[in-house]
């Protein structure tokens, strides 16, 4: 499997990405499409033609994203859709609302470093938001996805899987110690392997997804790290030893991803600063690349089933 390189680099930018891209026919949906680098991702789709629908949470705030959108692009067809990921309930309300193929599934939508919270259903919220809610959704989606024809699934993920394997035997730290990055990690690399599971599973019905690192972006993601955290990386960057990139530039991988020539049917691969990343071994100190155990089709095929079957847990009723 030969690695995959484009043209693209850390500097380069969503709208270099699409430049001369005609998406007219292709339906997207962004998560978190209201903040961060999903409201640059989601105008570089809507000023390359495609229909984009923003799913979100606070729809009085995608409703004014999408309404910048849509001036700045002169592309009216953006819309606004309710979305939780920690709400299954608010999962297939948004599934059964929306009718017709699906050729760009992106999810954005991710918290980070969050303290030791959980869902209803006793899930460590990271793990919850950032795979569980997207494999549901995802899966959720699959018919819509397949009659695209020719689909893609982009998960956003994170160099921060480099600090963790996903614990099949204990997901939601009901046993280990909780530490923030651990638990951001973990959920990062889950990301990973659901591309890598879908891939092999969906390939036959049009359907491929691949992961990326968008890069180091100041935005809301940020919102639960302690101050100390903030100004180190902001003394760094003003010491020239930590870069950090504009939203445009951080929606770039992901574009890439979605619309590039180069990984049409291509999937179950990593990228990161618009190309793709190079693998690296899981005990090397690093801080880029792909690790060995978010690709690793065994633990993807078993996160997979495991993510399937808590799904069927009962949806705990509201109070």
């Amino acid at each position: 499997m030969s690695r995959i390189q484009t043209p693209f680099t850390a500097t380069s930018t969503a709208d270099d990405v699409v430049a001369g891209l005609d998406l007219s026919s292709q339906r997207a949906i962004v998560t978190g499409g209201a903040s961060g680098i999903g409201v640059e991702t989601a105008r570089a789709l809507a000023r390359a033609g495609a229909d984009v629908t923003l799913a979100v949470r606070d729809t009085v705030v995608g409703e004014a994203v999408a309404a910048e959108i849509k001036k700045s692009t002169g592309n009216d067809k953006v819309h606004v859709a309710h979305l939780d990921l920690v709400d299954r309930q608010s999962i297939d309300d948004f599934v059964a609302r929306f009718s017709g193929p699906l050729h760009l599934l992106i999810n954005n939508a991710a918290v980070m470093a969050t303290p030791l919270l959980r869902t209803a259903e006793g899930w460590e919220l990271q793990f919850a938001t950032n795979h569980l809610g997207h494999f549901a959704l995802t899966l959720g989606l699959h018919e819509a996805l397949k009659s695209a024809g020719a689909a893609r699934v982009v998960n956003v993920s994170s160099s921060g899987h480099l600090m963790s394997p996903v614990h099949l035997d204990d997901l939601q730290f009901d046993r280990r110690e909780y530490t923030p990055w651990l638990g951001y990690g973990q959920a990062k690399t889950a990301n990973v392997l659901f591309a890598v599971a879908l891939t092999k599973r969906w390939k036959d019905d049009g359907i491929v997804a691949n992961a990326l690192m968008p890069g180091g972006i100041m935005t809301r993601l940020q919102r639960h790290l302690p101050q100390a955290t903030l100004d180190k990386w902001a003394a760094a960057e003003k010491a020239g030893t930590l870069t950090m990139k504009t939203p445009e530039q951080g929606a770039a991988t992901t574009l890439v991803a979605a619309v590039s020539p180069l990984f049409a049917g291509i999937g179950g691969r990593y990228l990161e600063d618009g190309t793709e990343a190079e693998t690296i071994e899981n005990d090397v100190k690093a801080n880029r690349g792909v690790r060995k155990w978010a690709l690793d089709t065994d633990t993807a095929a078993k996160l997979w089933d495991i993510s399937v079957e808590l799904l069927t847990t009962p949806i705990p009723a509201k109070v």
